[in-house]
């Protein structure tokens, strides 16, 4: 679901470039910057490049989900929650620095005016998600450097999102209790 759901954020501001810039060609890729051998991931200059660089469990209550339809309990696992931490790089050549900065800033306002995607508005957002939030988030220098190095690059101009909420919930039931009763003819001793 994590690759479906950043796939459908590359392509809609695809989209949304397309619409304002009257492009031929997508902007936006889907990668990570560096490979594991620490060359380059990005396939040419000139790009977006879209990476998740943090997944984290967003706290829930720990009462686990059940139901009871009188004789069986049943319970399943409690639903997944994580958010997602995207960064938005533009890793365009030394001599379009003044483009990479023009296309952070569209990134900036695609989300500062649709920061809540849903089915209604995203029509290709996986039918499994209700909506997904986003948040700008303000690294100070000595975090965004620390972030540059642990993706094993150099700076590029960039932003970071912070994704909120994608459910895991396969909706499996785990387990199946019996439900204890008095065994039946019995009287009461009270």
């Amino acid at each position: 679901m994590i690759y479906e759901t950043l796939s459908c954020i590359s392509d809609e501001i695809n989209k949304y470039f397309n619409r304002q810039l009257h492009l031929s060609e997508d902007k936006v890729v889907l990668s990570s910057i560096v490979n594991q051998d620490g060359t380059i991931a990005i396939q040419g200059e000139n790009k977006v490049v879209l990476t998740l660089i943090n997944v984290e469990k967003e706290p829930l209550g720990k009462s686990a989900p059940g139901f009871n339809n009188g004789n069986v309990a049943a319970r399943s696992m409690p639903p997944v929650c994580i958010n997602l931490y995207i960064l938005f790089a533009a890793y365009f050549s030394s001599n379009n620095y003044a483009e990479a900065l023009r296309f952070l800033s569209f990134i900036i306002a695609y989300f500062q005016s649709r920061n809540v995607l849903t089915s209604a508005n995203t029509p290709s957002l996986d039918k499994r998600i209700d909506k997904l939030m986003f948040e700008m988030e303000s690294l100070g220098t000595e975090r965004l450097n620390n972030v540059w190095a642990t993706l094993g690059a150099k700076y590029m101009p960039s932003v970071i999102y912070k994704m909120r909420m994608l459910t895991f919930d396969e909706g499996v039931i785990r387990e199946y209790r019996p439900d204890v009763s008095a065994p039946s003819g019995s009287t009461s001793l009270v």
